[in-house]
C-alpha cells in the first residue's frame, strides 16, 4: 500500500503534507487494498438492510467503522449492532450516551434505528462513506509515521464542524474533550498534562477555557471556525508536539536548533 510521504516532522513536514495532500490522497485511494475494500462495499452495501447484516460482513464493517475513525471497534460486534439498532434519534440511545460524537455520527449515517430511513441503498450514501473511509485510512497511515500529523489532519477536517454547531461553548468543549484526537491536540497546544483528564469534568472545562483565553485570546472554541485561528492552533500543537518528541534529555539549545532547522 502507498505510504504517505512526510519528509520531516513538525511545522515544515506539515507544510509539505498540506501542499501535496490532494495528490497523495488520490494515490493512496488507488492502492490495491483500499480498492478491494471499497469495491466490496460498493457491490454489497445496497443489499444490507439491518444492523445484523452489516456486522456479519467483516469487510463491510471495516469500511463502515473506518469511515468514522472507529476501526478499533471492529471486534466489538455486539456493541456495534446494539448501537446501530437503537439509532440516534432518542436521547437515551446508546450512541448518544458517549461524549465521542463519532458514534452517533456513524449510527445516524446508516439509519437502522426505529423510525429512521435506512440509507444503504442510496448511491450518494455509498460515495460518502467510501470518501470518508479513504480519508480516515490516509490519516491512519500518516499516523503510523507521525502521530502528530494524523491528529493535525483530523482536527483540520473535523474541528470547524464541532465548533460551528448550535449549543453553548461548554457543550462544544465537552465534545472536544470527548473525541480523543481533538482532546490530544488541545491538551498539547494548551500545554496541559494528560493527567488533567482525572479531575472533575467541570474543572476540566474551566482549565481548557482559561488556557485558550490566555494563549489564543478567547475562551470560546468557536474562535477556531476562523481559518487563521485554526492554523494558529495547529501550528501551536505541532510546535509543542515536536518539542516533546525531541525528548526531555535534550538541552534547550539543541531543541532550539532543531526547530530552527525545520
Amino acid at each position: 500500500m502507498f505510504q504517505p510521504v512526510i519528509p520531516s516532522g513538525g511545522i515544515s513536514g506539515w507544510r509539505f503534507l498540506q501542499r501535496t495532500y490532494d495528490a497523495q490522497l488520490e494515490t493512496f485511494g488507488q492502492s490495491a487494498q483500499i480498492q478491494r475494500e471499497t469495491d466490496h462495499f460498493k457491490e454489497k452495501i445496497a443489499g444490507i438492510t439491518t444492523a445484523e447484516d452489516l456486522v456479519a460482513d467483516r469487510q463491510l464493517l471495516t469500511v463502515a467503522l473506518g469511515a468514522f475513525g472507529l476501526s478499533d471497534d471492529i471486534d466489538n460486534k455486539f456493541f456495534i449492532k446494539k448501537m446501530l439498532e437503537e439509532g440516534s434519534t432518542a436521547d437515551d440511545a446508546l450512541a448518544n450516551r458517549f461524549t465521542d460524537t463519532r458514534y452517533s455520527d456513524m449510527v445516524a449515517a446508516f439509519g437502522f434505528g426505529p423510525s429512521e430511513i435506512t440509507r444503504t441503498g442510496f448511491t450518494l450514501f455509498t460515495d460518502e462513506i467510501i470518501e470518508k473511509y479513504q480519508v480516515n485510512q490516509f490519516e491512519t497511515a500518516t499516523g503510523e509515521q507521525d502521530e502528530s500529523m494524523r491528529i493535525a489532519l483530523y482536527a483540520q477536517r473535523e474541528l470547524v464542524d464541532v465548533v460551528s454547531e448550535e449549543g453553548s461553548d461548554a457543550q462544544k468543549w465537552f465534545t472536544i474533550m470527548g473525541q480523543p484526537p481533538l482532546r490530544s491536540l488541545f491538551e498539547t497546544a494548551l500545554g496541559l498534562p494528560s493527567a488533567v483528564a482525572q479531575v472533575d469534568i467541570d474543572r476540566q472545562l474551566e482549565i481548557f477555557q482559561d488556557r485558550a483565553d490566555s494563549i489564543f485570546g478567547s475562551p470560546s472554541p468557536a474562535q477556531f471556525s476562523d481559518p487563521e485561528k485554526l492554523e494558529d492552533l495547529v501550528t501551536q500543537y505541532l510546535a509543542r508536539a515536536q518539542i516533546q518528541s525531541i525528548g526531555s534529555g535534550s538541552s534547550s539549545a539543541a531543541i532550539a536548533l532543531t526547530l530552527l532547522q525545520s
